[in-house]
């Protein structure tokens, strides 16, 4: 099981804490033929096997980025194999380690315009947390738009734009195989708004259309086996199994919709009453 997994805890950082089941190594292990899970019990990594070099989508905390070499390497992957980094939204515990390991391998870093603006600042001026959530800043080699196709070595990865959580979340589906049949692969961004405000927020004016957007496009989605930033956040207890067990797409925005709409009701009665 992966509480028996004999690596220790990555270290916490200094200036910002994080729960340990987001520092809790999962020894890798296979979810496709391709692709396999690399990540910590609390924070989701993914690598991507294909036939001219690897992909890395997100990589958690700042001080993940030796665990995930070292696994990488476990399941036979040099640094110089590692040729692209994807990844979901631009916050410290999903991109953290993402320009060390551009480092450290060379691989090109894919985004879009909103997360490439966001990962140049390393989290500074965070539009909900202020200067709260720092990592190191990465620069991106290519930037993608909606719907947009990104191959490597007979694997498509389509982005899909999903933002909300960040203005630019990112989405990333793909087709891998599994028992000898297509598996449809979404890695689909957090759609939740821990602490946001949602009514008269001056510098997102437009904050919910954003996330009904978001919702709408998870709706419709190839998505066999879900996949999220979080597993929790899918349904999917990865420190009891690493079976996944997660929800569908449609059921995970359905959820997060309706987490949405509860938080703008109380926000909407607040702002009212106010008055």
């Amino acid at each position: 099981l992966p509480l028996d997994a004999p690596e220790p805890l990555l270290p916490k950082a200094e200036a910002y804490e994080s729960p340990e089941a987001w520092r809790r190594p999962i020894a890798p292990f296979a979810l496709a033929d391709r692709t396999a899970y690399i990540g910590t019990e609390g924070l989701g990594a993914v690598l991507v096997k294909t036939d001219a070099g690897a992909v890395l989508i997100d990589g958690g905390l700042p001080q993940a980025a030796d665990m995930l070499l070292g696994h990488m390497r476990t399941l036979g992957v040099a640094p110089t194999d590692l040729k692209l980094i994807l990844h979901s939204h631009a916050h410290i515990d999903h991109a953290g380690p993402i320009a060390a390991i551009k480092r450290a391998t060379g691989a090109r870093l894919v985004t879009n315009a909103e997360s490439a603006v966001l990962l140049e600042r390393g989290g500074f001026d965070d539009l909900h947390f202020g200067d709260g959530m720092l990592f190191p800043p990465a620069h991106a080699d290519r930037i993608v738009m909606d719907g947009e196709v990104v191959e490597l070595g007979g694997v498509a990865f389509t982005a899909h734009f999903t933002p909300g959580h960040t203005p630019g979340s990112l989405s990333w589906t793909w087709t891998d195989t599994k028992n000898g049949k297509p598996l449809r692969i979404a890695y689909v961004d957090s759609l939740s708004a821990p602490g946001y405000k949602l009514v008269g927020n001056p510098r997102q004016p437009r904050i919910v259309d954003n996330y009904r957007r978001a919702f709408a496009e998870v709706r419709t989605l190839p998505c066999d086996l879900l996949l999220s930033p979080h597993p929790d956040a899918s349904g999917w207890k990865l420190g009891e199994s690493t079976t996944p067990t997660t929800l569908t797409c449609r059921a995970y925005a359905d959820r997060a919709q309706a987490a949405l709409d509860k938080v703008l009701k109380e926000q909407q009665a607040a702002a009212k009453g106010a008055r």
